[in-house]
């Protein structure tokens, strides 16, 4: 396993669509791993391929540090409600912006032996659903942010 670079806001690579993951080979399973060893190491919730430079459809994400998902091909299929929170990204790094998602929301992804199955996740693990999976589709956060960015560090000294 290793540590890969994340890809930052300006890197044309963040503004490309992601390909649909068609089998599993050796080169997959070692990006999968890599995946979840750069997210843990960089503090993150989530991470996309796209965002190690990778333009597959496979996002890793992990909200309480004890339970990790990996999702291929991921797509949503029904959202409801509304929350409203400050967002962040690996991709950003430093800031966040005040970003409003769907509260609930039901993925279909596949599995590391391309086995479909279905996600529920409500609050955070809907918000970080919604923005790894957006950005298989070339977006950031920031597009949707409401309002400028704020440093990060700004952000917890009023919290």
């Amino acid at each position: 396993m290793a540590i890969r670079t994340i890809r930052e806001i300006g890197d044309p690579v963040l503004n490309k669509i992601s390909k649909e993951v068609r089998e599993i080979t050796p080169r997959v399973n070692d990006l999968i791993d890599d995946m979840f060893e750069t997210m843990y190491e960089e503090n993150g919730v989530g991470l996309a391929a796209v965002q190690v430079g990778v333009l597959k459809r496979i996002v890793v994400i992990d909200t309480t540090g004890e339970d990790p998902l990996l999702l291929i091909n991921p797509r949503i299929l029904e959202t409801s409600g509304e929350q409203t929170g400050n967002e962040g990204c690996l991709s950003v790094p430093g800031k966040v912006g005040v970003v409003t998602r769907p509260n609930y929301v039901k993925v279909e992804a596949q599995d590391e032996e391309l086995n479909t199955f279905v996600i529920e996740g409500e609050e955070l693990l809907a918000r970080a659903l919604c923005h790894e999976i957006e950005h298989l589709d070339g977006h950031l956060y920031v597009e949707k942010a409401d309002g400028p960015l704020l440093d990060v560090d700004a952000v917890e000294e009023e919290e």
